[in-house]
């Protein structure tokens, strides 16, 4: 069977995270979603996105098709029904559908589907801001399916260690002189990841391979650090995509952090209005700030963003794709793609200038900026032009 991944409803008020990748490309626990419907699935996905983005994420079509909804995170009760489906049989969770069966080239017609109720519980992302709520029981599920039937890796005797059956180490993953408390959740450590001395960890934490916490790092649960990706200073519930740096001192609460992004020296974000009262988030579907329901929110920041040294960022701030934010002051709690500036004003940072530093940085990580980034990058730079009103 050929399973393919599809955006669904949810992907616009998942931006900026999928201005520059499918909702199945979105991180979240310990793996992506579409890493994780391939390890349930024991196959390889392919997608259905906008049209901008195909040549990076094309879609393969067979015969015969299983399209799921992207939204959705796996687990072993909603694989097996997906996995039974048949022809003109489609899965429903409410009026959200989950997955259905669709022949090549076929005209989909719900109406002359058999619509089947899927009764179990199951995880969904539908804002930005589930990404980092439901991370600690994405973080325990994909913990328990990575780790099942295996003996972690040997971990130092430098380390003290609270509830160390609940921590796994990857071949090459390093920790020395660290303590780690797993008391509240699973502790991962990824293939060729590093703790460096000093560092404090509380589970539920991921660290991606190849990833580094560097020097007296203070981490707190639900946290997960994405491939390569570098952090130090106080984190808490916060996910933070691959290449992305965050690697001095200072504050991130309640965020996500796309890829490549690098959070200056000294910059910290408020996760808590002073007032107590419930944060409201940019929603780029309906053009408003909306309630997101939690009394901590931080920081929503998409792809190549960044931040001087000693940038302060308000609750509830949303950052779009290639976004330069600098002192004094604190900029808006809604800074579009392609802005370089802050609490003074902001002015258009052009494609041309942002392509350059991301040049630069990728190619210090061993990435090249190809044509289809730029391709991506410039589609989002003119999508985003109606934000930039200043």
């Amino acid at each position: 069977m050929n399973y393919i991944l599809f955006d669904g409803p949810a992907r616009e008020s998942l931006l900026p995270f999928t201005f520059t990748r499918p909702v199945a490309d979105i991180r979240i626990g310990i793996l992506t979603i579409r890493e994780k419907w391939e390890k349930h699935l024991n196959t390889t996905t392919t997608t259905i996105t906008e049209e901008y983005l195909t040549e990076k994420f094309p879609m393969v079509e067979m015969a015969a098709n299983v399209m799921i909804n992207a939204s959705y995170l796996p687990n072993e009760a909603l694989v097996g029904c997906i996995t039974s489906l048949t022809k003109n049989q489609a899965l429903f969770k409410g009026e959200d559908i989950i997955a259905f069966y669709a022949e090549e080239d076929q005209e989909i017609d719900f109406l002359n589907y058999q619509q089947i109720e899927f009764e179990g519980d199951v995880i969904q992302i539908e804002h930005t801001w589930d990404i980092f709520s439901k991370n600690d029981i994405a973080i325990q599920e994909d913990f328990d399916l990575i780790t099942k039937g295996r003996k972690s890796a040997a971990i130092s005797p430098t380390n003290n260690l609270i509830n160390p059956e609940n921590i796994f180490l990857e071949e090459g993953a390093k920790v020395e002189y660290s303590i780690l408390n797993a008391e509240d959740g699973p502790i991962y450590l990824g293939k060729d990841s590093e703790v460096w001395e000093g560092s404090l960890i509380r589970g539920a934490f991921a660290l991606c391979n190849n990833a580094v916490v560097k020097m007296g790092g203070k981490i707190y649960g639900a946290t997960t650090v994405g491939p390569y990706a570098k952090v130090c200073g106080e984190i808490s519930n916060s996910v933070i995509f691959g290449y992305t740096s965050k690697g001095h001192e200072g504050y991130l609460g309640n965020a996500v952090l796309g890829e490549w992004c690098n959070i200056g020296a000294d910059s910290n974000n408020s996760n808590l209005k002073n007032n107590y009262a419930k944060v409201r988030l940019w929603n780029y579907a309906t053009e408003k700030f909306e309630q997101t329901g939690l009394q901590f929110c931080g920081l929503m920041m998409g792809d190549h963003s960044k931040t001087a040294i000693n940038t302060m960022l308000n609750t509830g701030t949303v950052i779009g794709v290639n976004c330069n934010i600098y002192v004094p002051g604190f900029p808006r709690n809604f800074v579009p793609s392609f802005s370089w500036g802050g609490a003074s004003g902001f002015s258009t940072y052009k494609p041309e200038k942002a392509f350059e530093a991301a040049k630069v940085m990728m190619a210090r990580r061993g990435v090249a900026f190809d044509e289809k980034e730029a391709s991506i990058l410039n589609h989002v730079f003119e999508l985003s032009k109606k934000w930039r009103n200043y």
